[in-house]
């Protein structure tokens, strides 16, 4: 059996780093990770990303050496990814930050209103039907975290966590001031507006719930295996006939919803800004799926049926 050579140089200075002789030829890339980070330890495998060419893609930790365009002496290229932290933490402290800092504006705690406000409650029964969904939402979102989704990436720079709490933390706080304020003035439509906002937001929240299940269920524990998703039994998921990523055109609906709900400036803007986010990444996946499966469903658009 022939052995490798395995060079790495570094990405921006090409400096050689790492020598490694009499590398099997099944090694994957996450094991040569493992054997770099042994002569450099301050390089842990999650934070590396490891290159056929400087400015090329990362090589998934799979991708076995034998099978990659390179002689029996192979040269890679490595490229520092920062501080890493792991997806299930930064999605705990990006949804736990708007429930609570919500709720902070709902009981009216001291030195957010003028303080003849503390502690007081909203005459308006819109406002408390308002939190309930707001809280249920990031209540989903915690549980779904723990016990749902299957992450195909372990971390994700530590940098990340920042913007992404600004974004959540900064958005919940903004809506949850005027819709808790006290001089708040309910939908234009009253009631009938409100119930069909809830008919709308619960919907979708039952339709999103179904497709992360559905999604989940594609990946076996402890794989990174990836598959076409089809609908199931389950009538929420039939929208895969028509889209790439319903669980995101679920969490647009359930964000429509809650603006028609409170009928607030800050929501809606919050929902335009998400769908625009929202949009990008499904047509990424889009892309993704089209170029990694040749009998992919020709019929689907990215996020919104037909449209986008």
């Amino acid at each position: 059996m022939k052995h490798y050579e395995v060079e790495i140089l570094d990405a921006k200075t090409k400096d050689k780093l790492c020598f490694l002789d009499k590398v099997e030829p099944n090694a994957t890339i996450g094991e040569i990770k493992s054997m770099f980070h042994k002569s450099h330890p301050q390089w842990y495998p999650a934070r590396q990303s490891i290159r056929l060419d400087p400015k090329g893609k990362s090589l998934k930790d799979e991708d076995v050496l034998q099978h990659l365009p390179v002689g029996t002496t192979a040269t890679f290229y490595f490229r520092d990814l920062g501080a890493q932290i792991s997806w299930v933490t930064v999605f705990l402290t990006e949804y736990a930050g708007p429930l609570l800092i919500y709720l902070m504006f709902y009981f009216r705690v001291p030195f957010i209103y003028p303080p003849k406000y503390d502690f007081t409650t909203s005459k308006h029964w819109v406002v408390h039907l308002a939190c309930m969904c707001h809280s249920f939402h990031y209540v989903k979102r915690l549980l779904e975290t723990l016990f749902v989704h299957r992450f195909s990436h372990g971390t994700m720079p530590l940098r990340n966590i920042f913007k992404n709490c600004t974004y959540y933390w900064g958005f919940a706080a903004w809506m949850a001031y005027y819709i808790n304020h006290p001089l708040y003035t309910p939908p234009t439509y009253g009631e009938q507006q409100v119930k069909m906002a809830l008919i709308i937001f619960l919907f979708c929240q039952i339709g999103n719930f179904s497709i992360h299940i559905a999604l989940r269920n594609l990946r076996p524990p402890g794989s990174k295996t990836r598959k076409i998703p089809y609908p199931t039994k389950n009538p929420f998921t039939w929208i895969f006939l028509l889209v790439s990523c319903p669980n995101y055109t679920y969490e647009l609906g359930s964000w429509l919803g809650f603006t028609l709900m409170t009928q607030c400036l800050p929501v809606a803007f919050f929902t335009l800004v998400g769908f625009i986010q929202m949009t990008v990444w499904a047509k990424a996946k889009h892309r993704s799926y089209l170029k990694e499966f040749r009998d992919y469903p020709p019929l689907r658009s990215p996020i919104l049926p037909f449209v986008l």
